[in-house]
């Protein structure tokens, strides 16, 4: 908000906002504004100490590191918003931080390297182990109970021969394909993240700039630490290589009041975004417990789903903290609702690990799905992606003519994109590794993406192709994974009857 903005506009010096110290009296200073937080104080969810921390004081460091630039401006009333500060009155002892902020930081753990040092995705995750909080690196490196499914994702990857084919003119390569109908610059996407302030301080909307410099496509999550239209903001600032936007989608987490999650659908659509990936893999949220070990910061709010950071007898894992809203009764039936509420977009379904859910996704004529795990963070020992991609062409090959497959988890190398490619995938999402990159801003996203894109590329001439419709099954050997794939939907000798509840 810029002064001219605030209801008075006129300069607070600050041994006026000095002499509101207390709980009942606290003023604060946040981007240079001045506003009264005595009567919200006692309803802070991070509650009223950390107010009082920097009550009388300039709290933006300290505000934004957990909150978007707009919840303070958009939720306090007119009323509280008392003027500006008077920056000529600001001593050097007024801007010192208070005295618990002056501790060593725990924010990094070490030096990260230089950007230009890092040369493959692995370096982008070393260097966030190094740099980021505890906490931001828990909720990040951490799945569901033992980390096996994480594990196998990327595993199984590894268990899948290429079947090079030489002697053939590979001296260029084509890497643009579409996603719904949206042309892109190479079949990879951003997947939908929680809570990228934690590693950056632009968030998902730095995310959004290398998307859009890159020419692809950012999914937006409803657990997103900015509102939507901020992200968009950001988006649309940024053009991508032909001078316009690539699309923009939306990853919907459907909300126990429905009201709400149908008034988050019209901005979306109000916004621009360009489809819906609703999460059906999630309907609770998984038992993370790198995350829970590590208290949660309670000053903490999403501002599209409303829910604020608390730590409780389970521990401080701010997924299951922060997915409580999430309405576990969303079923198959239910997309006839969600169409309805997002009228004229196309629906993604995110979260399919079968070919019978494939099948019926296929059959309520969705416009895609989207074969995903939660990268291992919903429940331990769910088959690798990589392994349901293989189901899918073994048992409903029809469905990869009817609408577009995406795929993500474990994909850290050319290699991936290229096996997941040759088996059916029209796009690769990757969730974990951008907020690796996130750790270098807009530029490491570049460089993060562009290698990756050369490896792909070299796998791809290395492999005898030189354009994304040339890839297919044949190019691949399946055969030491072959076996864990489902012979049916059945178990194939252990019988059931259903049992009675008593």
């Amino acid at each position: 908000m810029s002064p001219k903005s605030t209801p008075s506009g006129r300069p607070v010096s600050i041994e006026e906002i000095l002499a509101h110290q207390s709980p009942e009296d606290l003023w604060l200073v946040v981007d240079d504004i001045v506003y009264d937080l005595s009567e919200f104080a006692p309803e802070h969810p991070g509650g009223v100490e950390i107010l009082l921390r920097h009550a009388g004081h300039d709290a933006t460091a300290a505000y934004a590191e957990v909150h978007s630039p707009s919840l303070i401006r958009n939720s306090l009333p007119e009323s509280r918003k008392i003027g500006i500060l008077d920056t000529s009155t600001v001593t050097e002892e007024w801007a010192r931080p208070p005295p618990t902020m002056e501790k060593p930081p725990s924010k990094a753990r070490g030096t990260k390297p230089s950007l230009d040092s890092l040369i493959n995705a692995h370096d982008f995750r070393l260097a966030a182990r190094e740099s980021y909080t505890p906490k931001a690196w828990a909720f990040l490196s951490s799945a569901a109970t033992d980390c096996f499914t994480m594990e196998w994702n990327s595993s199984r990857y590894n268990d899948i021969a290429l079947r090079p084919r030489v002697l053939r003119d590979v001296s260029s390569v084509d890497l643009r394909t579409s996603m719904l109908g949206h042309r892109v610059t190479r079949p990879i996407f951003i997947a939908p993240t929680s809570m990228g302030k934690l590693f950056h301080p632009e968030g998902e909307r730095e995310l959004g700039r290398g998307a859009q410099s890159l020419g692809i496509p950012q999914c937006v999550s409803t657990s997103c630490s900015y509102p939507l239209p901020e992200v968009m903001d950001a988006v649309e600032e940024t053009k991508d290589v032909d001078g316009g936007n690539v699309p923009v989608f939306f990853q919907l987490y459907v909300d126990k009041d429905r009201r709400k999650s149908e008034a988050l659908l019209r901005l979306v659509k109000e916004r621009g975004v360009k489809a819906i990936f609703v999460t059906i893999d999630c309907p609770v949220i998984g038992k993370r417990e790198a995350d829970e070990r590590l208290k949660a910061d309670e000053g903490m709010k999403l501002p599209m789903s409303g829910m604020t950071a608390q730590n409780d007898k389970k521990g401080g894992s701010l997924g299951r903290i922060m997915g409580r809203f999430i309405d576990a009764s969303f079923n198959w039936d239910d997309v006839a609702w969600l169409r309805k509420a997002a009228p004229g977009l196309p629906i993604v379904l995110k979260g399919i690990q079968t070919a019978m859910d494939a099948v019926k996704a296929m059959e309520i004529g969705v416009d895609a799905i989207y074969i995903t795990n939660h990268g291992g963070r919903s429940v331990d020992t769910a088959p690798a992606t990589i392994l349901v991609l293989l189901e899918l062409q073994k048992f409903c090959p029809q469905i990869f003519d009817k609408m577009e497959v995406y795929i993500d988890g474990g994909i850290t190398r050319g290699t991936d994109i290229f096996k997941a490619l040759c088996l059916g995938a029209k796009a690769v999402g990757l969730g974990r590794g951008f907020l690796y990159a996130l750790n270098y801003g807009q530029e490491g996203i570049e460089h993060f993406v562009n290698i990756l894109t050369d490896e792909l590329e070299t796998t791809m001439q290395q492999c005898g192709v030189s354009g994304l419709d040339q890839l297919h099954p044949g190019l691949l050997n399946t055969g030491a994974i072959d076996h864990l794939v489902p012979g049916s939907e059945e178990h194939p000798y252990a019988k059931w009857s259903r049992r009675s509840k008593l």
